[in-house]
């Protein structure tokens, strides 16, 4: 059953496959298969509320932690972390939004009640 506000945030693979979803209610990443069958589910404590997603065009799925001041880059099938991108230690604060920017090769990040938008250069 699909709840008021199930779906926070949604981005589609560069492939169009799969489809990334953020629930904010049972604060999962879910990973569904372009007729809308379930793939996968990610939750992990350590992020707290899950905010932002994006799919870089490598099909890279980047997710922000809110509750811990965590970016993270998740596997394309939804299944397990890979990477911490970013913590409270590098300045994030509350993040709400998470882009990657291909000219610069950077990981963008937007965060709540904060002025600030944080670039993370990447290699």
């Amino acid at each position: 059953m699909l709840l008021c506000f199930a779906v926070y945030k949604c981005a589609v693979s560069p492939t169009g496959d799969r489809l990334y979803i953020t629930s904010l209610q049972q604060n999962k990443l879910l990973t569904l298969a372009r007729d809308g069958t379930l793939l996968a589910t990610y939750s992990d404590p350590a992020l707290g509320w899950l905010r932002g997603l994006h799919v870089t065009p490598a099909g890279q799925v980047l997710v922000c932690g809110d509750h811990f001041h965590t970016v993270v880059q998740v596997g394309w099938e939804g299944e397990s972390k890979l990477a911490t991108l970013a913590t409270q230690k590098d300045g994030v604060r509350r993040p709400q939004s998470v882009c990657y920017c291909s000219t610069t090769s950077s990981i963008i990040v937007g965060q709540y009640w904060d002025d600030n938008i944080l670039v993370f250069r990447v290699e």
